[in-house]
Order: structure tokens, then sequence, then C-alpha cells
């Protein structure tokens, strides 16, 4: 059964096949995938420089911990089934002017193969506590308005619409539903 988990090791191999999947559809998390690709590309797939990579992706949740400038914390959950990486989904501390027009609390993306089964769905539904332990008693999500899929996960997970900024449509989500 299809779990949500901190970044864990024993992932790399599956990890790296979505990460092939998403280069292959020219899709990149945002800019996220751009900028593990430009730090870690060269090393992950090596057991090490995995392990650096997501020792770097767990610490981005701490205070103090080391973020690329302008970040706020912000943790990492990966969606899996028995060995297979599904995707990711994180949820920041907190919002910035920039996320709260653009960005939001919580950003997911799930591999191109596993699409269109629910799991997006799913992974926002299983990381609305986590958000409620931080104290975030609703989110902001947020999705492109051409991205009509995004927008049903929002919905489904009982987003509100508060309005389009940008191109962005911006949806409030209480987490103690």
């Amino acid at each position: 059964m299809p779990q949500l988990i901190s970044p864990d090791l024993r992932f790399r191999t599956s990890f790296l096949a979505a990460v092939q999947e998403n280069l292959a559809e020219g899709e990149y998390f945002g800019d996220t995938l751009k900028r593990e690709l430009a730090v870690y590309g060269d090393s992950w797939h090596a057991p090490d420089g995995f392990a650096r990579y997501v020792a770097a992706i767990r610490e981005e949740e701490l205070e103090d911990g080391r973020r690329p400038d302008g970040f706020v914390p912000g943790s990492w959950y990966w969606y899996v089934d028995g060995e297979t990486y599904l995707g990711r989904i994180q949820v920041r501390h907190r919002l910035t002017p920039h996320l709260r027009d653009y960005g939001g609390h919580i950003g997911y993306g799930v591999r191109p193969t596993a699409r269109r089964k629910g799991y997006a769905t799913a992974m926002l539904r299983d990381v609305l506590p986590y958000a409620r332990a931080l104290g975030l008693d609703r989110v902001l999500v947020t999705c492109d308005t051409t991205n009509v899929g995004s927008r049903k996960v929002i919905e489904a997970n009982g987003g509100e619409f508060e309005d389009e900024r940008s191109g962005k449509l911006r949806f409030w989500i209480h987490t103690g539903r």
C-alpha cells in the first residue's frame, strides 16, 4: 500500500528512474529538479552521492538548516509503494511574499509512469496531518491555470478557491479535516 515516508536511501534506483522519466517529459518539479541536478546530478548515481542528497533535503526542514538562499524551512516526503518511488511532496513551514502569490505551502509531483492513479490526491491528503503538526491550520496550495489535474487534486482535498494571480490558481485547504 502506498505511503508517505521521509526521504530514504533505499529508494535510490527507483528515485533516479523517476528523475529520468521527468527529464524525458521535460518536467522539473518547478525548478527543483534543475537545482538538484546542478548540485547532485553528477554524484547521486553513487550511493555516497545519493546519501549526501538525502541528508541535504532532510536538513532543509530545520530552522537553522542549510537550504537555497531565500528558501524557508520545508519538510520533504516521498510517496512509495514497496520499493517503488512514486512521487514527492513538500510542506513549506511558512510563506514568503513570493510563496503567498505563487508557490504556496505545498508542492508535489508524481513520476510520469505513476500518474492518473490517484497518487497525487492521496499524497496531498496524507500530508495534511504533517502540516497541522507544524501549526498550520490551513495551507495554501497553488497550481497553474492550465493544470486541470492538479486543480482536481486540490479540490478533492477540500481546496477552497481564493483567486488567480499571474497564471496561478490559489486554494486554501484546512488541515484538520
